[in-house]
């Protein structure tokens, strides 16, 4: 659970950012979102390798 402390003066706005910021933070909608579809491992392992590769590439790029 979340908590956001309100002073007395503060605005609503100021809260509701402050909660968007923490929500962002915990990972919760990213654990929601993956929890929402399947991926079978294979596929999961191959998005690792084409990051690894990307990764690589822009390391290689940097280094000429």
């Amino acid at each position: 659970m979340l908590i956001i402390p309100v002073k007395e003066g503060d605005n609503i706005d100021r809260a509701l950012k402050l909660y968007k910021r923490k929500f962002d933070k915990t990972g919760t909608k990213r654990a929601l979102q993956t929890g929402k579809q399947f991926t079978k491992p294979s596929v999961e392992f191959r998005k690792k390798i084409q990051k690894a590769q990307y990764v690589q590439s822009l390391r290689d790029q940097e280094n000429f």
